[in-house]
Formats: structure tokens, sequence, C-alpha cells
């Protein structure tokens, strides 16, 4: 095998074509990350209209995080061969074509079928993605164009969601799912006209995965963490609607709420991305002590809107940090294996989105929404036993080693 290396250095190309498509690259995670989360600011509408409770209709999450997961190696490992800027476009197609499915959809069957195909697209997009800066922009602006394709997945916070919820409220749920479909046209269109090709210059067998994973105590730490925190993270946030409801917080202010998180997740995002190079270890445990400390203070205030919305700062601050700040542990632990590594941390990431949404049903279902915000507390926690541990076990990732 040999090792990936940027496009923009082996063949010449201008890094402002590189940058072009670094862009391309961060509407797509905006699209599907916004599509994959628009159903966290619509459960209530959609469940009404559909006929179903709030915790089935926390499957919209559930479904795509469970695909995803599964999908996210077999994607990477069946597309091995074909050129990413291809693969990219043909992923984020489908996903725009799934959200207008949704848009149409009769039934609740008809939109977990939608949301399966979206679990599809997000878990071999993002497989590929994660790593993908490094083929397209200078060696030096690697870490600075991974924040901004991660700074997709806040942006998605930021105006996809509550956007989607805006949208909602006013001219109905099926709008919001369209709008979103047609932003996922436009990825394609993008992507097409901005990326270069960006030809697959290794092959990824499935026996890589194991090896990967068996093989690498520091990738064993980043999946560790990555389960630990979205889990905990998702098993809450997905229910944060019917919490701020719950807690007193008027319908027409969910939206700027929602708003408020994800404001704040940019700065998380961009924060994380300068005290990462020298301090990885530092913004992770920095990460395990806000997320549960934010859940924790929103269980036990009385909500009002600033104070709901001071919390969902702290949280969305948190969270912010998580994508890029873990991408980047991943990357720094298989610097050699970087699809491979991805695809599995991509698995995990997804894998507890669902595991998260579908254990967060269940316990409001069957335990009232505040408890979703003590379980998630607890496991997100637990992500300083596995970064002591991690201090032991592997000396310390790379980003810190060159520090």
């Amino acid at each position: 095998m040999t090792t990936d290396t940027p496009v923009s250095a082996a063949t010449g190309r201008s890094p402002v074509r590189g940058w072009l498509a670094v862009l391309a690259v961060t509407l797509g995670i905006f699209s599907l990350m916004t599509s994959e989360l628009l159903p966290v600011g619509l459960l209530t509408p959609v469940g009404s209209a559909l006929d179903v409770s709030e915790g089935t209709a926390g499957l919209m999450v559930t479904v795509p995080g469970l695909v995803a997961a599964v999908t996210a190696p077999l994607v990477t490992v069946a597309t091995g061969h074909i050129d990413r800027r291809i693969v990219l476009a043909l992923l984020i197609g489908l996903m725009g074509a799934a959200n207008l499915a949704s848009a149409f959809a009769t039934s609740f069957a008809v939109v977990l079928v939608a949301r399966f195909l979206i679990g599809i697209s997000v878990g071999g997009f993002w497989s590929i993605a994660g790593g993908i800066a490094m083929r397209l922009v200078p060696e030096r602006h690697v870490p600075r164009a991974t924040a901004v394709v991660f700074g997709g997945v806040e942006m998605a916070s930021v105006l996809g969601v509550p956007t989607g919820t805006f949208l909602g409220d006013f001219s109905g749920w099926r709008t919001a799912f369209a709008a979103v479909g047609i932003l996922g046209l436009l990825s394609l269109a993008c992507m097409l006209v901005l990326m270069p090709k960006v030809p697959a210059e290794r092959t990824i067998m499935f026996g890589d995965l194991p090896k990967v994973f068996k093989g690498n105590a520091g990738v064993r730490a980043g999946i560790a963490i990555t389960f630990l925190v979205i889990t905990g993270h998702f098993l809450a946030y997905t229910f944060v609607r019917p919490i701020l409801q719950g807690g007193g917080v008027d319908d027409d202010m969910i939206g700027v709420l929602l708003l408020t998180f994800g404001v704040a997740g940019i700065c998380g995002n961009f924060i994380a991305g300068a005290l990462i190079t020298h301090r990885l270890r530092q913004t992770v445990v920095g990460i395990s002590v806000v997320l549960p400390g934010a859940m924790v203070i929103l269980a036990l205030v009385d909500n009002t809107v600033v104070t709901a919305g001071a919390i969902l700062i702290l949280w969305g601050l948190g969270y912010g940090a998580v994508p890029v700040t873990f991408q980047t542990w991943i990357l720094n632990a298989a610097p050699d294996t970087i699809e491979a590594a991805s695809s599995l941390y991509v698995s995990t990431f997804n894998m507890s989105i669902a595991l998260g949404a579908l254990v967060g049903g269940f316990a409001v279902d069957g335990f009232g929404t505040a408890s979703v915000l003590w379980i998630g507390a607890a496991l997100a926690v637990l992500t300083l036993l596995v970064v002591g541990g991690a201090h032991r076990t592997w000396p310390s990732p790379p980003s810190e080693a060159r520090a």
C-alpha cells in the first residue's frame, strides 16, 4: 500500500482550486448533517402528522445512524478503485433524492425508507471526506482545511437544523425536507464543478479494518471516546425540543435556542481547531467535562429562555469541538491507514447517534424526558477514564509528540 499524498502537492494544482474543493466538500457535509439531524427540530410535528409517538419519531435519527454505521466501511471498500469525487457526488445526490421523497411521504414507513437511504449517504460520504483535505491542499493547510470541512457539521447546527425548524413551524415539515433535498442537489452540482479528480490511491480490503483497530492503541482509544461522547450527546440532544417544551419554553423560541446552540458550536469547532495541534488530549478532556456539565445543569435548573440559552451555549461549545477533535485524533493515530481508520470512526460515530436516539426514545417513553439528560451525562463523563487509560497505553498522539 502507498500513503495518501496531497493532490495539490503531487500534481501542482493551484491551492485556490484545492480550497474551492474543500468548500464543496464542506457544503456536502453541511447538507448531509442537516439532513441527518433535521428531525431533531421536527419530531413533534412529524409525529403528529404521521400518527406516531415522539419516541417512535426518534427512529428518524436512529435509522440513518445505524445504516451509516454499517455502510461506512462497506462503501469505502466497495468504491476503493473509484475516483473519490464521483463517489462523493453520487452519495450527496442520493441524499437529495431521499429528502425529496420524505417531503411527499404519506406514511411513516416511507419516511423511514428515505432515512435508510440517507444513512448510506452519510456513512459513505463522511468516511471518505474525513481525510480528503490532505488530498486537496498543501500539507501546511491541512489542519485548517480539516477544521473548515468539519465546520460544515456545526453550520448544520447553526443554520441547517434551526432553519429547518423555522420552515417546519412556518410552512410545514414537508417544506423543510424538500428544502434539504434541493440543497443536496445543489451540493452535487458544486462538487462536480469545483472538485478536481481525486483518484483512489490505495485499495482498502475488509481485512484492513480489524488490523487497524487491533494493532493501534490510539485508534482504539479514539473509537471508545467517540462512542461514549456521541451516544451520550444524542441520547439527550435528540429530544431537546420536548425537554425545552416540558420546561416551559414556548414553541416559537425553540428555533432561536437551536440557533444559539449552533452558533456556539461553530465557535467550539474553530476554538478546537486552534488547540488540537498542540493540545489534543486536553481538548478531549475539556469536551468530556463541558458536555455532561451542560446536561446536568439543564436537568437541575428551571428553564426560561435565558437560562436555556446559556446552557445551550455551553453545550454547543462542547459539542462543536467534537468532530474536528475526534477526527484529528483518528488521523494522527493512523496516518498511513487514513480511510480505513476513518471508516471505523464514522461507523462508530453514526452507530452512536443511532444508539443514543434509540435508548433516548425508550427513556423518554418510559421515564420522561429529563431522564435522557442524566443518562447522557453519565456516558459522556466516562470519557475521562478512557483518556486516562490512553495516556498510559499510548504515550502521545502524534500532534502532541511533534509539538
